[in-house]
């Protein structure tokens, strides 16, 4: 570790800037959100700096740096576009022990001002000990959306209850249990779900019950993962995935997303194919609500979206029935991240001014379909598990005044690195299926708008697609 890292209070604490470009204007608003009682010396100030200093109490001195700026000053910052200048400041500052950042070169100085994500009252800074400031700020936001704005709010709910619960429960390791069910389990994600008055009655009636163990307080997670790409998830999607004490999880699930999934969790595999349920639905509906009455944070979770042809709806039925907390989050449904990964706009102004998702087998398990509505002209259609009754679906699409010519697009393992897209029609789509040893998880796009794949695939190379 090259840098020790250390947050300072300098609330009110005289702090020296020296420049006014806008390099310094970065480095004058950090002291003036911190509350330091700032100097600034320099003979002028960029529109950024003058815009700060009226809004915040500023000390402005317009004139040169002098020697005795530094008296009495807690922290200084050279931010000039003068090399030697920004040296000396930085011996002077160090000739009498006072800490010192120069903007422009870290190495002049002991001290380095981080990119930092406030989400107040907690903070997080990030450094690169001057090596890139570029990664730093690349960092910086991939954290920062990483980083919900309401773990600010968490921690002020947290803040408030400390000594009132530092009273009722006196044992260290039974109040570290308290708080970690507090910020790990519902009553945070009701914060995080802007329920701020809601999660604090629920802390307050746990404190009341010194509720500790977690023993009915579970909750489930009903989560959309996608189609595959674990690029694709939502950033509560990967919290919640990594904060799960059972994952109850689909066939369509890939590898690469299971593995962001907490590794010492319960993992439950309750696949679907067709004639081979590993769990039946009505006992996964029961299974969620089991291990949320034994107190576990239960990740349900789904290929695509968890409420489009992922019988979402049914297990939360059951859920609200039992009165088990659960929360929903959306996914990529197959149908928009497979046709964008094959390059097929599933609405186009000269193609498709419509766009029908369909289930390929219903739950009797026919393809008894509305093909009047299906067979219209200028839409898009959309085949969720259609593999197997491909030939009838091309067959009533057919009958019902679709030109055997309508283009059809099978896209299988979509947004994987292994995803194949075959080019056809309803007269021969169902050979191509033969043809090229096609599996699932495979959908089915039919309309005029494949013919927009040949301009505008972009995933994989062209060797890796075949187009018949």
């Amino acid at each position: 570790m090259s840098l020790f890292p250390l947050f300072v209070d300098i609330k009110d604490k005289p702090c020296l800037l020296v420049g006014g470009g806008k390099i310094a204007a970065r480095k004058l608003k950090m002291l003036c959100q911190a509350e330091a009682q700032i100097t600034l010396v320099s003979p002028e100030l960029c529109a950024q700096a003058e815009q700060l200093c009226a809004a915040y109490p500023v000390s402005i001195k317009r004139r040169a740096f002098q020697d005795s700026d530094i008296d009495h000053q807690r922290l200084v910052i050279a931010a000039t576009h003068l090399e030697k200048l920004n040296q000396h400041i930085s011996d002077l500052a160090q000739s009498n022990n006072i800490f010192v950042n120069v903007a422009s070169d870290f190495s002049l100085g002991d001290a380095v001002l981080p990119a930092v994500i406030d989400r107040d009252p907690i903070q997080i800074a990030i450094t690169t000990g001057g090596a890139s400031p570029v990664l730093a700020r690349q960092l910086k936001s991939n954290l920062e959306r990483a980083t919900p704005t309401a773990y600010g709010q968490l921690a002020n709910l947290v803040e408030r209850y400390r000594k009132q619960t530092s009273a009722a429960i006196e044992d260290d390791t039974t109040r570290r249990r308290f708080w970690e069910e507090v910020m790990q389990g519902p009553i945070a994600e009701m914060v995080f779900a802007g329920q701020l008055a809601s999660a604090e009655h629920a802390l307050q009636e746990k404190l009341r019950h010194q509720d500790v163990s977690g023993a009915g307080q579970g909750e489930v997670y009903l989560v959309g993962a996608g189609p595959g790409d674990p690029d694709l998830l939502t950033f509560r999607a990967l919290r919640l995935m990594q904060q799960a004490d059972a994952v109850v999880f689909d066939r369509l699930v890939s590898d690469q997303i299971m593995n962001l999934v907490r590794q010492d969790a319960e993992m439950i595999y309750a696949g679907k194919q067709r004639a081979n349920h590993a769990i039946p639905q009505e006992s996964i509906n029961h299974l969620l609500v089991r291990l949320a009455q034994q107190g576990k944070r239960v990740l349900r979770l789904k290929g695509g979206d968890p409420f489009i042809f992922g019988r979402g709806g049914e297990e939360i039925e059951t859920l609200m029935e039992q009165g088990v907390h659960f929360q929903v989050v959306p996914g990529i449904t197959a149908a928009a991240g497979c046709a964008s990964y094959a390059g097929i706009p599933l609405t186009h102004r000269d193609h498709a001014q419509a766009c029908i998702f369909v289930t390929g087998h219903l739950r009797d398990g026919t393809v008894n379909l509305n093909w009047d509505m299906l067979a219209h002209a200028n839409q898009t259609l959309v085949f969720y598990m259609g593999l197997v009754g491909l030939d009838i679906i091309c067959q009533k699409l057919i009958a019902h005044g679709m030109p055997t010519t309508t283009e059809a697009a099978l896209v299988s393992k979509g947004t994987r690195p292994d995803q194949r897209v075959l080019i056809g029609n309803l007269s021969n789509l169902a050979q191509l299926v033969e043809c090229h040893d096609v599996h699932g998880p495979t959908l089915i796009i039919v309309g005029s708008v494949v013919t927009l794949h040949s301009k505008l695939h972009w995933y994989l190379t062209e060797q890796e697609y075949t187009a018949e």
